[in-house]
Order: C-alpha cells, then sequence, then structure tokens
C-alpha cells in the first residue's frame, strides 16, 4: 500500500511509540520511540532507527553492540498513533543483554505457562549461529565450520544423522535426545550457509498443512523396498 509519513499521528513531542516484534516468533523484544526523521531512516535503511527521549536524539539500535534489528515489516494500528516494526534480530534487544525488554513475568492466578525460552530455542539458536558467521568469534566451533565451509559442514550433518540412527537402533532415549539436539544444530548451520531460514522452513510446513499433506511426498515401489 501507499504510505506517508503524514498519515501518522506523533504526539505534541514530535513521537509516535514502536513497538518492535521478532518476525520468527511473534516475541514482543521492546518499546521505543520514533520521531518523523528516525522513522523515514528506518525505511530507507532497513534497520531499526529511534529517537531517545533521554539523550534527545536519533539512535540506530545495534550501532555499538552489533545487535541491530533488520525491518521485514512496517505496519501501525487503525488509530495511526503507533507503529508495529517485525524484525530479524541479530542479537538481544535489551540493554541488559535479555533477548527482550519485557523478562519480568507477573504470575497471574490458575494459569501455568510453558517456559518462553522453550517455546523459541530454535529460533534463538538459529540467531545465535547466524550471529556468529556475520560477526565471527576466534575459536568458537561454529565460526570454525563456517571456516572450513560446505563440505565440512554436510560431513558433520551426515555423521550425526548416523548417530541418530544408531541411538534410535540401541533404544537409548537419552542418548537420541543428545544425537537429535547434534543434528538439529549441524542443520541450523547448513541452513544459514545456503541462506533457508526458519520461516522459509516454518511456511513449507504451513503449505502443507493448508493444503493437509502433512507426510513428504512418498517415494515410489519398487523392488529394492519390498
Amino acid at each position: 500500500m501507499n504510505f506517508s509519513i503524514e498519515e501518522l499521528t506523533f504526539d505534541e513531542k514530535g513521537l509516535i511509540p514502536a513497538i518492535v516484534q521478532n518476525v520468527n516468533t511473534g516475541k514482543v523484544l521492546m518499546l521505543a520511540y520514533m520521531n518523523k526523521e528516525s522513522l523515514q531512516k528506518t525505511i530507507e535503511t532497513n534497520t531499526t532507527w529511534f529517537y531517545s527521549r533521554s539523550r534527545q536524539k536519533l539512535w540506530n539500535k545495534g550501532e555499538t553492540s552489533g545487535n541491530k534489528q533488520i525491518v521485514k515489516r512496517l505496519s501501525y494500528d487503525c488509530d495511526g498513533d503507533s507503529i508495529l516494526a517485525e524484525v530479524e534480530p541479530m542479537g538481544n534487544s535489551c540493554h541488559t543483554g535479555a533477548e527482550s525488554c519485557f523478562f519480568n513475568e507477573v504470575d497471574i492466578a490458575g494459569t501455568e505457562t510453558e517456559d518462553q525460552g522453550d517455546r523459541e530455542i530454535v529460533d534463538y539458536l538459529y540467531q545465535y549461529i547466524q550471529n556468529r558467521k556475520e560477526n565471527p568469534v576466534e575459536g568458537s566451533y561454529t565460526h570454525y565450520l563456517f571456516r572450513k565451509g560446505q563440505d565440512k559442514i554436510l560431513k558433520k550433518v551426515g555423521e550425526e544423522t548416523t548417530e541418530v540412527i544408531i541411538g534410535a537402533k540401541n533404544r537409548n532415549q537419552k542418548e537420541l535426545i543428545n544425537e537429535f539436539s547434534d543434528l538439529i544444530y549441524h542443520s541450523i548451520v547448513l541452513m544459514v550457509e545456503q541462506g533457508i531460514s526458519i520461516v522459509d522452513i516454518k511456511r513449507e510446513l504451513t503449505n502443507r498443512h493448508k493444503e493437509r499433506e502433512y507426510e513428504p511426498k512418498r517415494e515410489p515401489k519398487s523392488e529394492l523396498y519390498e
């Protein structure tokens, strides 16, 4: 849709609240404020820019920490007085080092919730591995894999697949959990190396669900499989 900043409603100080959300997980990462200039910079650079009320100046998220936020989608609410920025974070969003600024949970009577970290660990792992590729750390195993290249990564995926098979044959659940975890880690390294995102996989699985094609296509029957 055609969009004009003039369509938005800024407060008396020329600011508008901007909610930042992880496009992959849906998790709310932070709340900050934009003015017209920072919003324009966000649109032009594809990274989040905000206006600091305390320092009274513009700031580009991750400019010093490296924890940039790549903007995938911008939208505004029905009243035009708040913005939603859906981003792919290149690191943690909170200045405390937490993934999200919203980590102080309030207990609500009669409810039990799954740990947030458990729900989002695969997305976090992908971001961690991607950050290791873009910001190499000497001595890091992930950096070692990327430095060695595709053949090394493929070899490790193959080795871990074999280990999963062995764990299953041994009927050793603890061993199998460990090997599955290793396989998932190395598979994500390969995904990052190939430029495939978690969103790509989720989209494919979602499309299969919509088409009721839950299972991969079966290979044609062959005497080799009899």
